[in-house]
């Protein structure tokens, strides 16, 4: 029927795309071009699985370094870091010398993780036995058989103990 265009229509009487449309389409390939890059380069969310995942495998290299398994807390430390301290002895000597309150700590606490510029970050509060409260900063890489440790910087909290 002349003049007459069926509801949802992307063309105007003339049988031409209108305006509105030409724009939405645009709008719609901008948007597609966008993710695109994001879908192949960093994550920029996990899923609430992969932060317990995180989670369990901090946990696990801490109780593996409190009982003095250098194995086994160096088996959750990503490639760079084994290849940075080549052996499970070298590792534990290190985070012995330099990361003293972890193994101390009187409590820990994860708090909300955050991926900062592709890089996945989930602090852990240490509460010392004096009540020196810390954070310590975890970075996690994704590998073949799970979540791996990359770094840990040990930061000041605002957050004083009770």
């Amino acid at each position: 029927m002349p003049g007459v265009r069926p509801a949802g229509s992307l063309m105007n009487e003339r049988g031409n795309v209108t305006r509105r449309t030409a724009l939405l389409r645009l709008a719609g390939a901008l948007a597609w071009i966008a993710s695109v890059p994001l879908a192949q380069g960093a994550q920029t969310q996990l899923t609430r699985a992969e932060w317990t995942a995180i989670k369990k495998a901090i946990s696990q290299q801490l109780a593996a370094l409190k009982r003095g398994d250098g194995e086994r807390a160096f088996g959750y430390a990503s490639p760079s870091i084994q290849a940075q301290f080549g052996d499970a002895q070298t590792f534990i000597e290190m985070v012995r010398s330099s990361y003293s309150p972890l193994l101390g700590a009187r409590y820990t606490e994860f708090l909300e993780g955050a991926v900062i510029d592709g890089v996945i970050v989930q602090p852990l509060r240490l509460i010392a036995p004096d009540n020196t409260v810390l954070v310590a900063l975890y970075t996690m890489e994704r590998q073949k058989r799970g979540w791996r440790i990359s770094g840990c910087q040990l930061a000041p909290s605002t957050v004083q103990a009770a």
